[in-house]
């Protein structure tokens, strides 16, 4: 029977270490993960973070801090409910109470957005110290900006989501920058811009306001005045929830991303398997560098120990020849 034909060097199939697509010699880098012919999945020697337990806090704390704020956009519903209720009971005392309850929303959004902002940075700083180590990306900002473009002003305009797009796209295996980051930031940046210019012209009408309400027309007044906060409040609360809906989505993902990559890293750097046909610790066909796996050491045969005469047997006298002539003193 005639054996099968050897396989060449240049067919043997060789699979990427960080996606585990097949890959060709006529491309430097994986078509898929656009990782380095031969490179491993994380360079060896270099540090990473682990990104998805401080991702879901984010996660986390990103929507606590966007239903807070829905619910202070919402407050001025209680506003109009409370006013009605004070014109009925020629109470205005009653008015305070609306401003207290929206004053404790105000609050408990302030906490939540700082605590979201502190756990959003430090993920930002490990997501973009971990594209560092992989091969094949493509880092546009250095690492300080994770932090600093979050702070510094105007430039938190256009570097954090500069920063977060050169990480979705290394950690995604893009080359562009996906559409989540696109919506993420213009909705953000509506969000913050609203948010500030709302809040000022609401605070400006509050300001004037009948200090005591004595009469319906000054009832009806705080009445036009939660109406009208309520509809500027509509703008920004729509794009807050949408900014956090699609960043809560890319922080998962990148996360996720980034722990399986870092998963597959290995201390030391890669060898291609061993293909049908090739002994071990053979070099890699040309043009992709690094050698098969070197052999395996094979267990060496142990020899049998030589038999030993047993210690109750007593050892042989030595035999006399005969002497002619018969016995002594016959």
């Amino acid at each position: 029977m005639r054996a099968p034909p050897r396989r060449t060097p240049w067919t043997v199939p060789m699979l990427c270490q960080t996606c585990r697509d097949a890959t060709s010699p006529s491309f430097n880098e994986c078509q898929n993960c656009y990782t380095p012919l031969g490179q491993p999945a994380v360079t060896p020697g270099l540090k990473t973070h682990a990104v998805r337990g401080i991702g879901l806090a984010a996660s986390i704390a990103v929507g606590v801090t966007a239903a807070f704020y829905l619910l202070s956009a919402l407050a001025p519903v209680a506003g109009m409910v409370l006013a009605r209720q004070a014109e009925r009971d020629g109470d205005s005392e009653v008015l305070f109470g609306a401003l207290l309850f929206e004053v404790a929303l105000s609050l408990l959004f302030v906490v939540a957005h700082l605590t979201a902002a502190v756990l959003v940075i430090i993920w930002t700083w490990r997501a973009r110290k971990n594209i560092d180590a992989f091969p094949g990306a493509l880092p546009v900002l250095g690492q300080g900006w994770a932090i600093a473009g979050w702070l510094v002003p105007f430039a938190n305009f256009v570097v954090p989501v500069r920063v977060v797009a050169n990480i979705a796209r290394d950690s995604l295996w893009r080359r562009s920058t996906p559409w989540l980051v696109v919506v993420w930031w213009a909705a953000w940046l509506v969000f913050s811009v609203g948010e500030r210019l709302f809040s000022s012209k609401n605070d400006l009408e509050y300001a004037q306001l009948p200090e005591t309400a004595v009469d319906p027309a000054d009832y009806q007044a705080y009445v036009d005045y939660y109406q009208g906060a309520l509809g500027r409040n509509a703008i920004p609360a729509i794009a807050c929830v949408v900014a956090a809906a699609s960043f809560i989505v890319l922080i998962r993902k990148i996360s996720s991303a980034q722990q399986d990559r870092i998963a597959r890293a290995t201390p030391a750097w890669p060898y291609a398997p061993v293909p049908d046909g090739f002994a071990p610790g053979t070099p890699a066909p040309a043009g992709v560098p690094g050698t098969f796996a070197p052999p395996q050491p094979q267990p060496q045969p142990v020899a049998a120990p030589a038999p030993q005469a047993s210690a109750d047997t007593p050892p042989a006298s030595p035999q006399v020849p005969p002497v002619a002539g018969g016995t002594i003193g016959a």
